[in-house]
C-alpha cells in the first residue's frame, strides 16, 4: 500500500481560504471547504492531513470542530481515519485527478482575490474599490478609436500607448523611448515574464521582506531560492551573495507603505553589479505627499514595472516593463508565446488618459491619505498595544501584533467577516 503523503499544515491553511466566511457550525464549514478540495484534486489521494490539535491551532478553532470535520468527512467516504495513524484522503476519491503533491503556488495568493459576499469587509487587496468615472469615459472614446484595416495584434503594446508611457517617464526626468517600453497584461504578468527570461531552477533571488506575495509565488513557482533581506541591507547583500535577481518596491513598499531614501537607492544599484534588478513601482504614484521620487532605474540599469490597477481600477490589466531595448525585445517575444499581446481597446483607453492622470492620481491619494489618517487615529485609540508606522503612501499598513501570530488573528477575524492578509503570506 502507497505511503500518506505528509501534507504541511501551512498549504492546507492556505487552500482554505476564506473558509469560515459563511453562516453555519464551524466544523461543517471546514468539512465543505475539504470536501471542495479533495473533490477538485486540489488535496491527491493519499495526501495526509495535519493532526486534529496542529491544524485547530492554526485556524483559532477548538479541537472538536477539526475532530467533527474529519469525522464527517470520514462519513462521506472523503478520507480514511485511523487512531495512531491519521486521516488521509481516500485513493478513490480523486482517482481521475493527477496527483500533486507539492503544488508550487501557494493559494491563499489566489483565494484573497476571488470575489467575496457582500457581508465580509474585505481589507486584504490592495486595489480601487470602483473605477473612476475617466475610465468609463476613455473606455466610450476608445470605442471610436479602433483602427481600420489593422489586424489588431502588437504583441510589444499598441504603438500610441508605449509613447505615452515612454513621455512620462521622460516627463519624469528619465530619458525613455518606447522602444525601451514593453506592455504587459498588468504588473503581475510583467514579473512573470521577467522571472521567466532570467531565472533558472535554483538561482537566488533576494527579496526586500515583507513584500509583495505575487512575487513571492513566481520565484518559487521557478524554483529560485529566496533570500529575504530587509531594504537597509539589500546592497550589503548583493555584495556579498551575488544573487541573480533582487526584487525591491522603493516606493510605498507593499506591505509596510516606506520609501527608500535617495542615498539606499543609489547605493543598492551601484551594488548589483550583474544581478539583474527589478523595481516594482505599482504604487509609486500614491505618495500622500504628492511627490514622487526617482526610480532605480534613474541610478543605473534597473528593470522597472509599472501598472495603471492600483490608479485606475484592478480589472484594467495594464502594465508594462521599462528596460533596455534588448531586453525589451526578449521579453517581448517571451509575451507573444503566451498571448501575442495585450487588448486593444484597453491600450487605447490608457493611451488616452496617461497624458493627463494627474488629476486622477491627486484625487485618489486624497481619498487614501483620508482612510489611512482614519485608522491610525482608531488603531491608536481602540488598539493601543498594536505597533505600526504610519505609511508614506500606497494602499497597506504592516501592523506588528504584542502577542499572538497573524494567521490566527486572520482566521478569527474572517468569522467576523473580516478578511485580512497575514504577515505570513508576504514572508514577513
Amino acid at each position: 500500500m502507497t505511503e500518506p503523503i505528509p501534507w504541511p499544515v501551512d498549504r492546507l491553511v492556505a487552500q482554505l481560504g476564506r473558509w469560515s466566511a459563511s453562516r453555519g457550525p464551524l466544523y461543517l464549514l471546514l468539512a465543505s471547504r475539504l470536501r471542495q478540495l479533495i473533490d477538485s484534486g486540489q488535496l491527491p489521494h493519499r495526501a495526509m492531513l495535519p493532526p486534529d490539535r496542529t491544524l485547530a491551532q492554526r485556524l483559532a478553532v477548538g479541537r472538536s470542530t477539526v475532530v467533527a470535520a474529519y469525522e464527517q468527512l470520514r462519513q462521506d467516504g472523503k478520507v480514511d481515519r485511523r487512531q495512531g495513524r491519521g486521516t488521509w484522503v481516500k485513493p478513490a476519491v480523486s482517482a481521475g485527478v493527477r496527483p500533486n503533491a507539492a503544488p508550487p503556488a501557494n493559494p491563499l495568493f489566489v483565494n484573497y482575490l476571488e470575489p467575496i459576499g457582500d457581508d465580509v469587509l474585505s481589507l486584504a487587496c490592495a486595489a480601487p474599490q470602483d473605477p473612476p468615472p475617466a475610465l468609463a469615459s476613455a473606455l466610450r472614446r476608445a470605442i471610436g478609436r479602433l483602427p481600420a484595416d489593422d489586424i489588431g495584434y502588437y504583441p510589444l503594446g499598441l504603438p500610441a500607448l508605449r509613447e505615452a508611457i515612454a513621455d512620462r517617464y521622460c516627463r519624469q526626468g528619465l530619458a525613455t523611448t518606447p522602444a525601451q517600453i514593453l506592455v504587459t497584461t498588468g504588473g503581475q504578468q510583467a514579473l512573470s515574464l521577467i522571472t521567466q527570461l532570467f531565472l533558472a531552477p535554483g538561482d537566488h533571488v533576494v527579496a526586500q521582506t515583507p513584500t509583495y506575495p505575487g512575487a513571492l509565488e513566481l520565484f518559487r513557482h521557478a524554483a529560485a531560492v529566496i533570500t529575504p533581506v530587509s531594504a537597509d541591507d539589500l546592497a550589503a547583500a548583493l555584495v556579498s551573495s551575488r544573487p541573480r535577481l533582487v526584487y525591491v518596491n522603493a516606493t510605498n513598499h507593499n506591505p509596510t507603505g516606506a520609501t527608500m531614501s535617495g542615498l539606499v537607492r543609489r547605493r543598492l544599484v551601484e551594488a548589483a553589479g550583474d544581478t539583474v534588478v527589478i523595481d516594482d513601482e505599482v504604487q509609486a504614484d500614491l505618495s500622500f505627499d504628492g511627490v514622487r521620487p526617482p526610480g532605480l532605474a534613474s541610478y543605473g540599469p534597473v528593470l522597472t514595472v509599472g501598472s495603471v490597477t492600483k490608479l485606475l481600477w484592478g480589472g484594467l490589466r495594464v502594465g508594462w516593463i521599462r528596460g533596455s531595448a534588448g531586453e525589451i525585445a526578449q521579453l517581448g517575444r517571451l509575451k507573444a508565446i503566451h498571448d501575442l499581446g495585450c487588448a486593444t481597446l484597453e491600450q487605447l483607453a490608457v493611451a488616452d488618459l496617461l497624458p493627463r492622470i494627474e488629476p486622477i492620481a491627486a484625487e485618489r491619494v486624497a481619498g487614501l491619505r483620508v482612510r489611512h489618517d482614519h485608522l491610525c487615529a482608531k488603531l491608536g485609540k481602540l488598539l493601543p498595544s498594536w505597533s505600526f508606522e504610519p505609511a508614506a503612501g500606497g494602499q497597506c499598513l504592516w501592523i506588528r501584533l504584542p502577542a499572538g501570530d497573524g494567521s490566527s488573528l486572520a482566521q478569527v477575524a474572517l468569522r467576523r467577516v473580516i478578511a485580512v492578509l497575514p504577515g505570513s503570506a508576504l514572508g514577513g
